[in-house]
């Protein structure tokens, strides 16, 4: 019925927006959804081409980045792909998965995405480790990361700027650029008061 599976994944998925009222939040994962699997290249893939004309704006598309798992992110890795598809994308974040190796756990800071990305974003989603205590600082950070883009969006003349955060401070430096190691070490400062709270609940 259809020449390509692009225009068969759009029409079904363009169908099932309508049929839901065209809702506020409604994901499509491609399958080309990293750089790695396009071919030959994003700005060259006839499949996200097709999509990018057929998709209905109001359908999100996820992307996890150069790779499944992307340890870098920045707005000119993303710019392609978004010119491709037409739209701000929705990051699909693999840092931390480990489902592809049980024997691995990830607890480190959230690293790696650049300055001032959340502004060309329509969304962020977090895959997470498997094991649910692990993901503390994995949350914890992106939080904080967070935090600083929104102070970044609200500040753009801040944005870059390095300060230090108070020790007494939770909530990470109030302006200026995210800094991983500080974040690790707020985290780290709030999962053991976590641990200890926990510790004095009756029956643990």
């Amino acid at each position: 019925v259809f020449p390509s599976l692009a225009q068969a994944q759009a029409s079904v998925a363009n169908e099932v927006y309508r049929e839901l009222g065209q809702p506020s939040v409604f994901l499509f994962c491609p399958t080309e959804y990293c750089s790695s699997l396009c071919s030959p290249s994003p700005g060259q893939s006839c499949y996200l081409l097709t999509l990018g004309q057929e998709l209905l704006p109001g359908i999100g598309v996820i992307w996890t980045g150069p790779k499944v798992v992307s340890q870098e992110l920045s707005a000119t890795l993303l710019e392609e792909v978004e010119g491709v598809l037409r739209r701000r994308l929705i990051i699909w974040d693999n840092l931390y998965a480990n489902d592809y190796d049980c024997r691995r756990v990830f607890l480190g800071p959230y690293t790696g995405r650049a300055p001032g990305l959340m502004s060309r974003l329509h969304g962020l989603l977090l895959n997470p480790n498997c094991e649910l205590q692990a993901n503390f600082i994995p949350i914890h950070t992106l939080g904080s990361w967070f935090r600083s883009e929104l102070r970044s969006c609200a500040h753009p003349d801040h944005a870059g700027m390095e300060t230090a955060a108070a020790p007494e401070d939770s909530q990470g430096p109030q302006e200026g650029s995210y800094s991983p190691q500080e974040a690790l070490e707020l985290a780290l400062r709030d999962w053991v008061a976590e641990i200890n709270r926990q510790a004095l609940e009756p029956g643990r």
